[in-house]
C-alpha cells in the first residue's frame, strides 16, 4: 500500500516523520508532491521518498492521498485529482482546516471515499491525537487502512465535524499551553538552583507520567490529584496558591478565545 502527500509542509512532515519511525509505511511506499520542488526535493531525497511531478502523479500513484495544503488552494488541488479518484478505489484523507466533507465531496463526487483529520503535531513522536470523520462511502477495510495512518502515529477520536473546534483548541493548540506550563515549571526550578536543562527534563517527564497515568487510570484527574495531595501537605499549599492565582480560569479563558479566534472572532 502507498500513500501520497500534497503538500510537505509542517504538519505533513510531522505526519511522515511518525509513519517512518512507527515503520507504518517504508519510505519507498510514500510519494510526495508540493508546489515547491526546491523545498520538498531535498526533504523527500534526505528520508528516501518518492516524488511525483504534479498533483495528479500522486493520486495515480497512491492508495490514500493525503492532502496537506492551505485552505486557499484545497478546492484546487480536489478538482486536479478528480479523475484519479473518481472510480472510488483511492481514500482521499484531508488534513485541511475548515474544509468540511461535504465541501470536499461536492468536488470529487459521492463515489469518493473521505476522511476528514484534525492531528495535532505531536504525531510527529508517535503521540499525537488525531479527530476524525468520515463519509458514507469509506467503510469497512478502507476505513481501518484509513485509521491506521493515525492509529500508530498516536490515537484518533471520532467526532461530529461542528466539534472539530472545540477539538483544535483541545489538541491541536495546547501542544503550545503544555509547553508552556513545562516552561513554567521549569523556570521555577531554576529559581531554586536547578539547571534549566535539568529542570525542563524534571518537568518534562513528570507532566508525560501524569498524562500516562490518566490514560492508563480509571480515576479522574481530580482523584489523582487527591493520591499526592496529602491532608496539610505541601501539595495542597501549591494547589491552593495555583487556584488563588487563577489557573483553571486561565486555562479556561485560553480555550475560550482560542474556540473564538478559530470562529473567526477577533475578540
Amino acid at each position: 500500500m502507498k500513500i501520497g502527500f500534497i503538500g510537505v509542509g509542517g504538519m505533513a512532515q510531522a505526519i511522515i516523520g511518525g509513519l517512518l519511525q512507527a515503520k507504518t509505511f517504508a519510505p519507498t511506499e510514500i510519494v510526495v508532491h508540493s508546489h515547491r520542488k526546491e523545498s520538498y526535493e531535498p526533504y523527500a531525497q534526505a528520508h528516501g521518498l518518492q516524488t511525483a511531478e504534479q498533483n495528479s502523479d500522486v493520486a495515480d500513484q497512491s492508495d490514500l492521498v493525503v492532502v496537506a495544503v492551505t485552505p486557499n488552494v484545497a478546492a484546487s488541488v480536489l478538482q486536479e485529482i478528480k479523475p484519479q479518484v473518481a472510480d472510488g478505489q483511492t481514500t482521499v484523507i484531508s488534513i485541511v482546516a475548515g474544509l468540511s466533507l461535504a465541501e470536499m465531496a461536492d468536488i470529487l463526487g459521492d463515489n469518493v471515499p473521505i476522511l476528514r483529520t484534525l492531528p495535532n503535531v505531536n504525531v510527529e513522536v508517535g503521540a499525537g491525537m488525531t479527530a476524525v470523520a468520515a463519509n458514507a462511502r469509506l467503510t469497512g477495510t478502507d476505513l481501518d487502512a484509513a485509521l491506521r495512518v493515525f492509529n500508530t502515529i498516536g490515537s484518533t477520536t471520532t467526532l461530529a465535524e461542528d466539534q472539530f473546534g472545540v477539538f483544535s483548541a483541545l489538541a491541536g493548540s495546547s501542544p503550545a499551553y503544555i509547553d508552556f506550563f513545562i516552561d513554567s515549571l521549569s523556570r521555577a526550578g531554576v529559581k531554586y538552583g536547578l539547571t534549566k536543562a535539568q529542570a525542563t527534563q524534571i518537568a518534562a517527564q513528570a507532566t508525560l507520567g501524569s498524562a500516562k497515568m490518566v490514560l492508563e487510570s480509571d480515576k479522574i484527574p481530580f482523584a489523582l490529584i487527591d493520591q499526592v495531595a496529602s491532608p496539610g501537605g505541601s501539595t495542597v499549599a501549591g494547589l491552593l496558591a495555583m487556584e488563588e492565582a487563577g489557573l483553571m480560569t486561565a486555562v479556561v479563558k485560553g480555550i475560550d478565545a482560542t474556540i473564538k479566534r478559530d470562529a473567526g472572532d477577533p475578540a
